[in-house]
């Protein structure tokens, strides 16, 4: 039985309206009773019984408390598990910190709005609107595992006094007055005698607060409407009413209720009901109503919302989708001041920083009761809420809602023309609470109320979709959707939508509006911000890169040893960013073993893997979003955050964090810093034992002392001009993390900045951990030095003269380095999707692998390191290692090279090398078993490698005889192939794979780039293993096919068409790759050929960059609207998910099944790539062990393992991987780089330069002629593993996988010593936390999920569109339409691609829609397919469209000006590959995002407009946003500009701009508005072709290079077509 969307039901909006549904269309299905089946309550769709009722009745057994990685991190001795110890180094007093354990444990996503009244006036019409508008909200939220309960939803309002006043008489109570009282909505214990016990503490603490309580009212509520799962969680639910008799003014009323609050907290915190006990509000203004519920139950579940009597004059609602389905009724929004849609992705630095603000941040207007506030923030709540606490601390402390919101969350102000032109005042506002808070960095709406003020915002990014528009009636409303209300058009007068970095706010008393400058700029103009920064800040001067060497040759040597380079650190990373300015790349992924595996030293930095987006925020597009970065910094001392003053921009600002040694000696000057110069050394004098602990509390104690003497800068420096050999240095990145945590602790980390002046930074890896662990800037001195002596070399200098690498100067390659490395960090931050360093700074956006609680606690404390490793005095050991080889023999010679990257003879083992290629071939080619038996001893024999390597095997059972076991076919079906791109490897490597998967039964992916129709026919012309149809191919039988079993979607959408979908059994969104997570695919110009260039829509010879993202996945619940898509273009093929294992995989997880996924992939870090740079091969992402056994632990915990199948992949080899995956938990088995093995790749590793010699991964013809592979070697390579697998089997005693999967107790700790430690703990790998209640089989084989009754299903259920479709005939429909009704069109288009392909489809479908189109309006649309939508439509119009016509149009009558209104959402046209969309009204952000052939017309748009456009035509006559065509690299673009503004809003990195000179260019112009004009109506249209002398003048054009030679773009190409023809003989 299928599964169904998480979305559980509709809107109550649309059971009323459905009746009336196409009263004029001929489509007989679409009836009052079908409408109301696909939109009624009685859709609310269920897991199967089996599933439900084993997780209804079954939940003890699978309970948190006794299950779980959960319980396995609190348990006693469990390694990975401990909680971090919040100790510092020694006699530093104890302090809490964020811990990446807790933060990871809760994220969401959601769907918010607020209704506001500008008259004030209450009524309960707001209300039932804000009811309704949160019903047609619940696609964007989660549902936990029993489908019923929700993941929360709520409303705030003002208090309804006349509400209360009633009830209170009815009680006999006295009259409240409203002017001193206050309610407080308050979740207490079930337990009666608790919430007796929590309701005498609330009553004592306002009793000693001189708060009289004057009532307890139990909210009415009808539990009944409530899920399962909240059920069991469900608090009781009271109301306090309480008097303030002693403040009259408002605010002073809301402080004091505030400090009475924290109190409160303070003293339940304490008792055994503490965790039990929330005030969802306390207030003279407003109140909360929120639950873990759906959102349709708010209003049924709090009988008081259905109260007449309940009136307000504004709402705030939000429905939450949350990526973990543990009920917590507290996490449901609103907060107490915010609904907040997005995820803060610098949560763990951003409470750091207010911890350590906790010494020095007062103001008067607390009288002296500021201790009483803190702690700031609470490390154990979600992000939403501790953005809420410290908003509403700002707030009560006396900043307003919008200036609260402008210092957390600050827009892109620098790259911004407008602003800082128009309004420098608000630039000055940003600079100066730059150097005083970082922002709360990452995706976000925020609507915000004090009951004052209603206002909303959105990030500087515009990651989150928000729309608005005002009525006659003097009503607002903002949304994250349109067509959450039925409001007539003619009432509208204004429809917009809030862009990046935008706001909105209402003045309630006034009713007054402030759209975005207006409100910033009354914020500015409060306070003289511009004279402080003039009389405070100071900037550090640029000073040039010495052109001098300072060591000599041999000094530089011994430097470079003692501090642990390589020759492969300095000729491969320091030497290439010094000649290129770019970082190196490479390719094949990273096969070595993680540092603590290692027999070979490792720098510390390499036990550090940085973390990345992946589902529930996105990465940042670093390339071509750079506009919204900056790597500034401030250094000098933070004073209180709530004075602000002159006194406190007293601060020295840095333009980027990367020092040159003058710069350096600037800041050694500097008379406002009184910087101190701090060495990092330790002495070994007495042994190593015990050594490092002490340097560290030596450092750690004169930073205390530099600090309390007014140093406001610490300069750590391992700088020395005498080596000795008993005092080496520590690692300094162990003596940032020890200083910073320590200043912390003290109370100090406010008053100083740190820079480092080291040796060991070279990579910019190195320079993210520094300043990821509080480093300020760093002054790389020892790589600098590198950089100069290596083009003073003799070798260099000949390769200039010979021409071999271009001139350069000393202080070019310096310059060139710092390039490479503020790139570097650019991309680093922007995985994480974080914008700015100054949130970076201090944020600890790592995960450790193998480092002992010791050094974590002593440098890192907060972050996790999940398996244990060295402790202090082995890292101590390590370090002196390397020191020690300054001052060797050997060190006067030359740098080691520990073959870290490349393989190399004694150098570092690599599990993909030679020997075992051999090996394999010979087995595979021979079809050889005792060859094959090498092959595994070969593998069994290898040093430690991967942390599998540290298991064996272990059973409670008699071997069995093989015959007993699962036959290999049944295994063999559990096998994929990697996401390998036809591009990355040739056609030939590309199709033997998918013929080889497609004859065991297994499957092969696509990867990105998508596929040639001629592969999904199955060959019937097959003669002595040659067919005509594929004849660059050997070993052919008749029978077989080439098609890929799943289709890969990536963010760059390549040969993603409606036919390349539906022809799947399997459709793989890839949000992540092992080799580089958080970052898009590569594919250089040499490889991009005709053949490929045409299979991906673009132009050959272009390089193809996928952006970091995909466009249309900001959000988990975005991630759902995609899968919900492809569910709906191809209903057969399952869909699949998959990210890259790191530290919290499993909560992401738990989201993705949520989301409605069929599979769910797990990729190790250790995955191949066709081209990365080094950094992120080496340095981002986690072993698959973990992320696997995380992932399924948690997905078992929540009741979801049974909803998705898990696959995993990463450097399998053998049976074992196999076996030991299974055992962890996974169901299906992916192989990457051995698939490729066995088919001929030789490992040369260099795939990225198009040179692979035995043409597995090459587009050169010449080199393509030498592949040696068919398919019946990768066929015997399958067979051999599956057999390996059945040999084990019998071993344990099982018969089948199913019987093992998930079962972890097979699995022990192998008796085996490494190098380094005795201290590894894999005790969470072989924890056996269960097993699913279906089999692996069951889980695997179930149908696919469902979207549930969809309105394409009613239109394909017409006779007549069938007819349609079956004949090519002609019809015309009207249907209404609401914004519930998502992807309309996209299953009767994959209903037609599956017919015709995507171009052969005669027919015409034309269909008229009335109303507000949900998301995907459009997507995957076919050729004949016309959609013509009356109305408005959300995000993502004609995604994925081939051909067709989307026309969408305003209501006659509206009361706007069409052309000044938003029409259509965010990223329409995203991936488009044909067809037209015409739009009479403003798009949002990234308009036509990857379009390839698709044409437009649209009247203006947001930021991003034909971003990484490759093919087809856009024309904007309306006001676009910055950042217009960055990455374009195809196609033609046409843009109004009426005030002389557009081109400082294009991105000219590639396309150049010029006026519309050419005759084909301007009657292409001309046929497109007055299509739009035949379309749509539009009187803008109509002005311009109307007055056409005029009007095109006023036009740009865009030209990227591929079009320069095209007769649009250049009118003498024209002239020579003419000439040419002339000139041919008759």
């Amino acid at each position: 039985m299928a599964l169904a969307t998480k979305s559980c039901l509709v809107s109550p909006l649309l059971a009323e309206k459905r009746p009336t549904v196409a009263a004029s269309s001929s489509i007989n299905s679409v009836t009052a009773s079908s409408a109301h089946n696909r939109l009624s309550l009685c859709t609310k769709l269920r897991l199967t019984d089996h599933l439900r009722y084993s997780e209804v009745f079954g939940i003890k057994v699978r309970s948190l408390k006794k299950n779980g990685w959960r319980s396995c991190r609190n348990s006693q001795g469990s390694g990975w598990c401990m909680k971090l110890v919040a100790s510092a180094v020694k006699d530093a007093r104890q302090y809490e910190v964020a811990n990446l354990d807790d933060i990871l444990a809760e994220r969401d996503a959601c769907g918010v709005g607020y209704i506001a009244s500008l008259k004030n006036e209450a009524s309960h019409k707001i209300v039932k609107d804000a009811l309704t508008s949160l019903g047609c909200m619940e696609h964007r939220g989660g549902c936990g595992a029993d489908n019923d309960s929700g993941d929360g939803a709520g409303v705030m309002t003002s208090i309804p006094w006349g509400l209360f006043k009633k009830w209170c008489k009815e009680q006999g109570l006295p009259e409240i007055d409203e002017s001193h009282s206050a309610v407080g909505q308050v979740f207490l214990p079930r337990d009666e005698s608790l919430a007796a016990a929590a309701k005498a503490v609330v009553e004592d603490v306002f009793k000693k607060e001189g708060v009289e309580v004057l009532a307890w009212r139990p909210v009415p509520v009808t539990e009944s409407v409530v899920g399962h799962f909240a059920k069991i969680t469900m608090p009781r639910i009271e109301q306090v009413f309480v008097k303030v008799a002693a403040e009259d003014a408002m605010d002073d009323i809301e402080r004091e209720l505030y400090i009475s609050r924290k109190l409160i907290e303070k003293a339940a915190s304490t008792e055994p009901w503490g965790e039990d006990f929330y005030f969802c509000s306390l207030s003279s203004r407003t109140i909360v109503y929120k639950g873990m519920l759906r959102s349709e139950v708010v209003g049924q579940f709090y009988d008081d919302l259905r109260n007449e009597d309940y009136v307000t004059p504004f709402a705030i609602y939000h429905r939450r989708f949350s990526t973990n389905t543990t009920p917590k009724w507290p996490l449901a929004q609103p907060m107490r001041f915010l609904g907040h849609n997005g995820e803060i992705n610098t949560l763990q630095g951003n409470l750091n920083w207010m911890r350590s603000r906790e010494a020095t941040m007062e103001s008067p207007i607390w009288r002296g009761r500021d201790n009483e506030l803190r702690p700031f923030g609470n490390i154990k709540a979600s992000d939403s809420a501790n953005l809420d606490m410290i908003a509403e601390l700002l707030m009560r402390s006396g900043y307003s809602p919008e200036e609260t919101m402008m210092m957390m969350v600050p827009e892109a102000y620098k790259k911004h023309p407008t602003l800082m032109v128009k309004y420098p005042e608000v630039v000055d506002f940003y600079e100066y609470y730059k150097g005083q808070m970082e922002a709360w960095d990452g995706p976000a709406l925020l609507l915000f109320s004090n009951g004052r003020t209603v206002g909303a915002c959105l990030d500087r990014n515009g990651l989150r979709p928000a729309r608005y528009w005002r009525t006659k009636d003097d009503l607002i409303y903002v949304a994250s959707e349109v067509g959450v209300l039925d409001i007539e058009p003619s009432n509208v007068t204004m429809k917009g939508r809030l862009g990046p970095g935008m706001m909105i706010c209402v003045n309630l008393e006034t009713g007054e509006v402030y759209e975005n400058t207006e409100v910033k700029k009354r914020v500015a103009n409060a306070k003289p911000y511009g004279e402080w920064l003039k009389a405070g800040s100071q900037k550090l001067e640029p000073v040039e890169f010495k052109d001098m060497v300072m060591y000599s040759a041999d000094n530089l040597l011994k430097h470079q040893q003692a501090f642990g380079y390589s020759i492969e650190d300095v000729q491969m990373i320091i030497e290439s960013m010094a000649s290129t300015g770019k970082e190196p790349t490479f390719c094949m992924g990273d096969d070595t073993p993680l540092a603590v595996l290692s027999e070979k030293a490792h720098l510390l930095y390499d036990y550090f893997k940085q973390r990345f987006a992946q589902v529930t925020n996105p990465a940042i597009d670093s390339l071509r979003e750079g506009l919204v970065m900056s790597l500034e910094m401030n250094l000098g001392k933070r004073a209180n955050l709530l004075n602000a003053g002159s006194e406190n921009a007293a601060q020295v600002t840095l333009s980027d964090p990367i020092l040159s040694e003058g710069e350096l000696a600037s800041l050694e000057a500097s008379e406002l810093l009184k910087p101190t110069i701090l060495p990092t050394f330790f002495e070994i004098d007495d042994g190593i034992e015990g050594s490092l602990q002490r340097g560290l509390d030596k450092l750690c104690e004169a930073a205390d002392e530099a600090v309390r003497s007014g140093s406001q800068l610490l300069i750590l420096s391992d700088r020395t001009t005498n080596m000795e050999a008993t005092k080496p240095a520590i690692p300094v990145l162990l003596a940032v993390g020890a200083v910073h945590h320590h200043l912390i602790s003290n109370g100090l980390r406010m008053s100083a900045s740190i820079v480092v002046d080291t040796a060991q930074c070279f990579s910019t890896h190195h320079f993210a951990c520094l300043i990821g662990y509080g480093a300020s800037a760093i002054c790389p001195y020892l790589a600098l030095e590198t950089c100069r002596q290596w083009r003073m070399s003799p070798k260099t200098v000949a390769f200039i003269k010979n021409g071999k690498l271009p001139s350069i100067t000393v202080e070019q390659t310096q310059k060139n380095f710092k390039k490479a490395v503020k790139a570097g960090l650019l991309k680093i931050l922007s995985k994480m999707g974080i914008s700015l360093l100054t949130s970076y700074h201090g944020a600890q956006i790592f995960e450790i692998y193998g480092l002992g609680q010791d050094v974590v606690d002593t440098a890192f404390r907060g972050s996790t390191s999940r398996i244990g490793g060295l402790t202090m005095d082995e890292l101590a050991r390590e370090t002196v290692s390397f020191w020690s080889k300054g001052f060797t023999e050997e060190a006067a010679k030359k740098l080691e090279n520990f073959g870290f990257i490349q393989l190399r003879p004694g150098g570092e083992y690599h599990g993909n090398n030679p020997e075992m290629s051999k090996l394999l071939h010979k087995a595979v080619r021979e079809k050889n078993q005792s060859a094959y038996a090498v092959y595994q001893e070969h593998l069994a024999n290898r040093p430690v490698n991967v942390l599998r390597d540290l298991l064996e095997f272990t059973s409670d059972r008699q071997p069995i005889p093989i015959d007993q076991v699962e036959d290999a076919s049944g295994i063999m079906e559990r096998f994929v192939t990697g996401g390998m791109s036809l591009g990355a490897i040739s056609r030939e490597t590309h199709e033997v794979i998918a013929i080889a998967m497609n004859r065991i039964g297994g499957k092969s992916n696509s990867g990105e780039g998508g596929e040639d129709p001629i592969r999904w026919k199955h060959l019937d012309d097959v003669n002595d293993g040659l067919s005509e149809t594929l004849p660059h191919l050997k070993g052919l039988e008749n029978g077989d096919i080439a098609s890929s079993a799943i289709k890969q979607i990536a963010s760059g959408r390549f040969g993603v068409t409606p036919s390349f979908l539906v022809n799947s059994e399997q459709l793989e969104i890839k949000i992540a790759q092992g080799a580089k997570p958080g970052e898009g695919g590569q594919l250089p110009g040499k490889k991009v050929s005709p053949y490929i260039a045409t299979l991906r829509n673009s132009k050959a010879g272009v390089p193809l960059i996928s952006p970091p993202p995909h466009h249309d996945i900001y959000s988990i619940e975005d991630l759902a609207q995609l899968i919900f898509d492809l569910h709906q273009i191809a209903p057969h093929a399952k869909v699949s998910v998959k990210l890259v294992a790191e530290a919290g995989i499993g909560t992401v997880a738990s989201g993705v099944a949520k989301a409605n996924a069929d599979v769910i992939q797990v990729s190790g870090f250790d995955g191949g790539t066709g081209a990365s740079p080094i950094s992120s091969i080496k340095h981002a992402g986690g072993p698959w062990e973990l992320g696997l056994a995380e992932t399924h632990q948690t997905l078992l915990a929540n009741s979801l393992r049974e909803r998705v199948a898990l696959r995993v992949d990463g450097g399998f080899k053998s049976g074992v991987d196999v076996i030991m995956a299974a055992a962890m938990g996974a169901d299906e088995y992916g192989f990457g780089s051995l698939a490729m093995i066995a088919t001929g790749c030789v490992m040369a590793r260099i795939c990225h330069t198009n040179n692979c010699p035995v043409g597995v991964a090459s587009q050169r013809e010449e080199m393509r002629a030498k592949f040696p592979g068919v398919p019946a070697d990768l066929v015997n390579y399958f067979l051999y593993v599956a057999e390996e697998v059945r040999g084990i089997l019998a071993q344990l005693g099982y018969e089948k996988l199913d019987d093992i999967i998930g079962k972890a107790d097979i699995l022990k700790r192998r008796d085996v010593q490494l190098a380094k430690t005795k201290s590894l703990d894999l005790s969470f790998l072989v924890a056996n936390t269960g097993m699913p209640t279906w089999t692996s089989t069951q889980i695997r084989k179930q149908e696919v999920h469902s979207n549930g009754p969809v309105l394409d299903d009613t239109i394909l259920a017409d006779l007549d569109v069938i007819e349609a479709i079956e004949n090519e005939k002609t019809i015309e429909k009207t249907i209404k339409i609401y914004n519930v009704d998502r992807a309309v069109g996209g299953r009767v288009s994959g209903r037609i691609a599956k017919k015709y392909g995507d171009t052969g489809f005669a027919g015409e479908i034309k269909l008229t829609f009335e109303g507000s189109a949900g998301q995907s309006f459009g997507c995957f649309l076919t050729p004949g397919m016309h959609l013509r939508l009356v109305g408005e439509a959300n995000d993502y119009v004609g995604k994925g469209m081939a051909g067709g016509k989307i026309v969408i149009l305003p209501v006659e009558g509206s009361g706007f000006n069409a052309e000044d209104a938003t029409i259509v959402g965010n990223t329409c046209l995203y991936g488009a590959t044909g067809g037209q969309l015409f739009a009479n009204g403003k798009a949002g952000e990234r308009f036509a995002v990857r379009n390839s052939l698709a044409e437009a017309v649209i009247e203006g748009t947001g930021d991003h407009a034909c971003e990484y456009m490759t093919g087809g035509c856009i024309v904007a006559i309306g006001k676009v946003g910055r950042n217009v065509a960055a990455g374009m690299t195809g196609g033609l673009g046409y843009f109004l500009d009426e005030d002389d503004t557009f081109p400082s809003k294009v991105n000219k990195e590639i396309v150049k701009i010029q006026r519309v000179t050419a005759p084909a260019g301007q009657q292409q112009l001309q046929r497109l508005l007055q299509s739009h004009l035949d379309e749509t109506g539009s009187k803008k249209a109509k002005e311009i072709l109307s007055n056409w002398e005029k009007f095109l003048p006023l036009f740009w054009q865009l030209v990227p290079p591929s079009e320069e030679e095209t007769p649009e773009a250049n009118a003498d190409v024209e002239d020579r077509k003419v000439e040419n023809l002339v000139a041919q003989p008759a």
